[in-house]
């Protein structure tokens, strides 16, 4: 099959990306080099930024039904219980964020439930399939395909490398992977059995002389494993004796008993950018373009948030239907926004995952703490000196609505779908467009009209800043494309 859009990797990203496209009606093929799908739990923190992105795909349901809240981690020094912490403090829903806690989930479980998602649309990830090569023309992309039936040649309108820090397109582009790989410092990771320990709970085990320098093992949902993450010295073999070692020495106790790692892998900090996500009709995306250490859980949402924000893009240009009006004069300048806007996320998060990472090497006392700035909620994509409370780029709060017979629905519910949604405060509708839907939303003590949506306690007109006249174009992905006041 000659698709429109072929996807280099089937992690987070490329799955994301490819349930995006999909249900805009466009032809994708994904595929992996891997023989088996990812078993472990890797990217297990879910950001509320990417739980908004996955309540728009249609699986925040799946994913909460398979996740947990993050537990409350208990840190014992010298053996000895001595408190009980939490790395972010819940907070409770509000109209603008209904989903502003952290959830947990293995990567692995994730990735099953997006492609389980992805399967409703027909599209299927093929495995033990790689990317060989690929060159590209001004019209489209011709690649080399070698899989379970041999070297295939496709041709595609676009190619996307979601493949990973070793990115077999971002090599093939020879574009440079500025940063830095610090060899001195080795990390395992791994998923272990340890049925001694409650599993309500995280736990930290150090010395009292060092507490940052101790061992983790954090629940997983689903199953009876922790993720283990604990230092290695240069000269130390990743095996359960190792781990089972540091938890006798540290814990000082008898009874905790691992199992043998059920998926493990030895991180160093490895922090890079691309220097840039897009090439003619190649495009980058998740760790191919930019490598997280995992302090502050930032790599695998902003992985997603890459594909969240390209899906329409390449859509748009697909069609060859004119962008929306928000300063995207033509599909090409539309999809260069893709590499600017993401870019510069990316540079700001990798920035926030390595000041976590010094806390972490410096011991400072709220290393494990995780505050807003690691949420992705502030994420704006707003002009440089822009100033004002809610401007074009920025995210678009959720807020409860009620319909004129008196049933109950929120802005998210008008924005989930592959549409863009223009909002008219306190006047009619605008008439819609294509791929635009349109929504009059009124003020709480106005009598509505058939069609009119009422801002319930006036959450709505508070959240946007607006009054009477405001009218709101909010993208396919959840952000303003403009504002206009009257």
């Amino acid at each position: 099959m000659s698709p429109q859009v072929l996807i280099a990797g089937a992690g987070p990203t490329g799955l994301t990306l490819a349930i995006d496209l999909a249900r805009r009606d466009v032809d994708v093929r994904i595929v992996d080099r891997a023989a088996q799908f990812f078993a472990g739990s890797r990217g297990d923190g879910i950001q509320p930024r990417t739980l908004e992105v996955f309540d728009d795909l249609g699986v925040l349901e799946a994913v909460f039904a398979a996740g947990s809240p993050q537990a409350p981690m208990r840190v014992h020094l010298d053996g000895e219980f001595v408190t009980e912490r939490r790395m972010t403090e819940p907070r409770e829903p509000t109209p603008a964020v209904p989903y502003p806690n952290p959830w947990v989930l293995g990567q692995s479980d994730t990735e099953s439930i997006l492609r389980e998602r992805l399967a409703e649309f027909g599209v299927q990830v093929e495995m033990s399939t790689e990317l060989a090569d690929f060159t590209q023309d001004t019209a489209g992309v011709t690649a080399t395909l070698n899989g379970p039936g041999g070297t295939e040649t496709v041709r595609a309108d676009y190619l996307v490398g979601a493949d990973g820090g070793r990115s077999t397109v971002r090599r093939a582009l020879a574009i440079a992977f500025e940063g830095t790989t610090d060899e001195s410092i080795r990390m395992l990771l791994g998923d272990v059995r340890a049925d001694a320990l409650d599993h309500g709970y995280g736990y930290w085990f150090a010395h009292q002389d060092a507490p940052m320098e101790g061992i983790a093992l954090t629940p997983l949902p689903g199953r009876r494993l922790f993720q283990f993450a604990a230092p290695l010295s240069a000269d130390t073999e990743p095996t359960r004796a190792v781990l089972q070692d540091y938890v006798d020495r540290l814990a000082r106790r008898t009874d905790i008993v691992l199992g043998e790692p059920v998926w493990s892998t030895v991180w160093r900090p490895n922090i890079r950018l691309a220097q840039r996500f897009r090439d003619g009709r190649v495009f980058l995306a998740g760790d191919a373009a930019h490598v997280h250490p995992p302090t502050g859980g930032q790599g695998m949402n902003t992985g997603i948030q890459d594909a969240y924000n390209l899906g329409w893009k390449l859509a748009a240009a697909l069609r060859g239907a004119p962008p929306l009006d928000g300063g995207f004069p033509d599909g090409e300048a539309l999809l260069d926004s893709y590499a600017t806007e993401r870019r510069a996320v990316a540079a700001r998060v990798l920035g926030i995952s390595t000041d976590l990472l010094e806390k972490h090497r410096h011991g400072d006392e709220d290393a494990m703490r995780r505050g807003p700035e690691t949420q992705q909620l502030d994420i704006t994509y707003r002009a440089p000196g822009a100033s004002g409370p809610l401007l074009a780029g920025d995210r678009a709060p959720d807020a409860p609505l009620r319909r004129a017979d008196g049933t109950a629905l929120r802005l998210f519910d008008l924005f989930r779908g592959p549409h863009a949604t223009l909002l008219s405060f306190g006047t009619a509708a605008s008439a819609e467009t294509s791929g635009v839907r349109a929504h009059s939303v009124v003020p709480p003590d106005h009598t509505p009209a058939d069609g009119d949506l009422v801002a319930v306690d006036g959450h709505a007109f508070a959240d946007y800043a607006a009054t009477p006249g405001t009218r709101v174009l909010v993208r396919p992905d959840g952000y303003l494309a403009w504002r206009a006041d009257t």
